[in-house]
């Protein structure tokens, strides 16, 4: 595709890039099911987690994309998906199918939330809930601090943040902020106490279409973290077999790890990643998280810290707007030199991940 295809694939608001999407599946012919959120969009519009289809039903590998777990974060992913329906990604083998999954986080898409609409981040969502959550006790000495009574934050809140940075390292401050907690229901990164909508509706969608799957790949798109432009791919499937590892940096290139400390992002508590591993147990996984940085992570932290303040603390204030627009833009430049690096970057992983999958056998399931 040129330039101006590969721009047209991205779009200003959710509804629109909705739109996109399902009428570049069904360009393609592709069974297509929406699974309807039932609360108003930004716009008035439908919220869905849409599905498509592409090979059969019953084929024994898969590849799934993933866009929008982080709701706000979908404006790349959607167009990293709708462009590669229409630059004709497809499986080349009867027994090889791909599945897009559009809009995992549908209210946050279409609202310029990274959360859900129980103020849930789904990538810390993803947990036992019948066991004792996870505990980030870090995370509350800065809560305060991090999401103060006005905005913008005053020179004590910043030096408690500062404080903790220096005493626990820039990464500590960072695990603090980021692991996942589950102790402050208005706070940053909530895991939440118990399956958001969109946990048990891609689940749902996993059980439905991964019966007799042997191999799955995964591509789960998301923003914000690194040097802006740079697509990151981080290593995220919990098989620990090397035979796992070795295969997936043949597929994909160079890949990071958030538990050898070689990725910008931290080990989460929850990622949609345990969804794969646990509805498909007879499957292997390999995956990765594709990752584009955007702006300075101090740049994208304060405008995440904004959003959750106004969501928390401010309702409708003058503030609002800009409060908004600050976050599309930390997680959605308007750049279009940033849109074109990374559809690319998008395209070349899905195109890697396809080839490798009809290429090599399956690996069989460990003893």
């Amino acid at each position: 595709m040129n330039p101006q295809q590969i721009l047209d694939t991205f779009s200003p608001s959710y509804a629109r890039a909705r739109e996109k999407f399902v009428q570049a599946a069904r360009d393609r012919g592709l069974a297509l099911r929406s699974h309807v959120l039932p609360l108003p969009g930004a716009e008035g519009e439908t919220l869905a987690m849409d599905v498509a289809r592409d090979g059969d039903i019953d084929a024994r590998r898969l590849l799934v994309v993933i866009s929008g777990v982080h709701g706000v974060e979908g404006f790349c992913g959607s167009a990293i998906q709708t462009g590669v329906l229409r630059a004709g990604l497809r499986p080349q083998r009867s027994d090889t199918a791909v599945l897009y999954v559009h809009a995992v986080n549908p209210y946050g898409f279409s609202h310029l939330r990274r959360a859900t609409q129980e103020n849930v981040d789904l990538n810390r969502n993803f947990v036992d809930f019948s066991a004792p959550l996870p505990v980030n006790a870090g995370y509350g000495e800065i809560h305060e601090a991090l999401l103060p009574a006005t905005w913008p934050p005053r020179a004590e809140d910043e030096a408690v943040l500062a404080t903790y940075r220096d005493k626990h390292g820039a990464r500590g401050l960072q695990r603090a902020m980021a692991l996942g907690q589950h102790s402050h229901a208005d706070g940053l990164h909530y895991g939440g106490l118990g399956p958001a909508w969109s946990n048990s509706t891609f689940r749902a969608v996993l059980r439905e279409h991964t019966a007799g799957v042997e191999q799955i790949a995964s591509v789960d798109i998301h923003t914000g973290l690194g040097p802006s432009g740079h697509g990151e791919r981080i290593f995220a499937s919990f098989d620990p077999d090397p035979a796992v590892l070795e295969r997936a940096s043949r597929w994909w290139g160079a890949l990071t790890s958030v538990t050898a400390g070689s990725s910008a992002s931290i080990p989460l508590t929850g990622p949609i990643q345990t969804a794969l591993h646990e509805e498909c147990p007879f499957a292997r996984h390999l995956g990765i998280c594709l990752e584009f940085g955007t702006h300075p992570m101090e740049r994208v932290m304060n405008a995440l810290r904004a959003e959750h303040w106004l969501q928390a603390r401010g309702g409708d204030t003058p503030q609002a707007a800009a409060i908004r627009l600050a976050l599309k833009e930390a997680f959605y430049p308007a750049a279009e030199d940033w849109k074109l690096a990374v559809w690319r970057q998008g395209q070349q992983a899905c195109e890697q991940a396809l080839r490798g999958l009809q290429d090599d056998l399956p690996l069989p399931l460990a003893a």
